[in-house]
């Protein structure tokens, strides 16, 4: 190579690195999907536009499980929930015979997908109370600490969208304050949120259990109670973003039929408003599912963004990688 193409090689690898490094987004590829999230912010965030949202209103919320990170083969709590019972049953010769705890303790891996709404219920309210808070803190982290993702074998916290947290730290740098509203369980999220998300756990809502405050040994302290507080999906998850953030969010993004009321929420309002919906479209990286799934199903919701106009994501089209790890 002569001197004049080694400088238009090193004037290539310079001029790339600088659009690197001015890209809010780099695993998003270039398209409407990209254009869309860069616009909504510019819109929102240009004094004198007259969509410009002033900073203390620049709330959006995001769903987690199939839209922050994985949720196949099972919702990763429910994985929990299972290990769980997994680690007790030596103490309970009884669910050798009883379901839903004789399903888990035989592996019976399709029965897991078509468990009840019921089933789940029991499963969560049987290794999720009966503990301190601060008790179940420390069995959460260390499940997340050593358990692994059955297909990847890796921690379940890396299995975590890298666009995802490209576009969360995108809008904090433009003054939003990025919300949790999941389905999954608040202390369960709370644990690694921050670390994972960047999302301290005031900014997390979830469904709960019941607690009651108790002295144990002379101390203080929070119980978990067998009882069901909230469940933070559908129709609910606009009411606890009215009772616990108090404003009326300007973005939302989720990826199944149980975040349409948040999305259908979020776009009523006036002024700029962004929707995104994630479909998982890789069957090779990650996942593709969508209408006919029982886990992440995907429908309605689907049907409604085309006659919105709200984005979706594309996950093999738009998305140059999935997760940290594959970069």
């Amino acid at each position: 190579m002569n001197r004049l193409g080694i400088l238009i090689f090193v004037l290539i690898v310079i001029l790339s690195s600088v659009v690197r490094a001015n890209d809010p987004l780099p695993s998003w590829n270039t398209g409407p999907t990209k254009t869309s999230i860069i616009n909504f912010v510019k819109r929102a965030t240009t004094k004198g536009n007259p969509e410009y949202v002033s900073p203390p209103q620049r709330v959006a919320t995001f769903d987690n499980d199939g839209t922050l990170w994985s949720e196949k083969p099972v919702y990763f709590q429910l994985q929990f929930a299972i290990d769980r019972i997994k680690a007790l049953a030596a103490k309970h010769p009884e669910w050798k015979t009883e379901q839903p705890f004789k399903t888990i303790l035989e592996e019976e891996r399709k029965a897991l997908t078509s468990l009840s709404a019921k089933d789940m219920m029991i499963l969560l309210m049987t290794t999720h109370a009966g503990t301190t808070t601060k008790e179940f803190k420390k069995t959460v982290r260390a499940w997340l600490e050593t358990a692994r993702h059955p297909r990847f074998n890796r921690p379940y916290t890396e299995l975590v969208f890298q666009p995802m947290l490209e576009l969360l730290a995108y809008l904090r740098a433009n003054g939003f304050k990025t919300y949790i509203v999941s389905g999954g369980g608040i202390e369960f999220l709370r644990v690694f949120a921050e670390d994972v998300y960047g999302i301290p756990p005031e900014q997390v809502i979830g469904s709960s259990i019941k607690t009651k405050f108790e002295i144990r040994k002379g101390k203080p302290v929070i119980v978990r109670l067998p009882e069901i507080d909230f469940i933070d999906d559908k129709a609910g998850k606009p009411v606890a973003i009215n009772k616990f953030i108090g404003r009326h969010p300007v973005a939302a993004f989720g990826n199944s039929d149980g975040d349409l009321q948040m999305l259908q929420w979020t776009t009523a309002g006036h002024g700029a408003r962004f929707a995104l919906l994630v479909h998982h479209t890789d069957a090779k990286r990650e996942w593709a599912y969508d209408r006919q799934s029982r886990v992440g199903h995907l429908n309605v919701a689907l049907d409604e963004a085309k006659l919105r106009g709200w984005t979706v994501v594309d996950m093999k089209r738009d998305w140059k990688t999935i997760y940290p790890f594959q970069r």
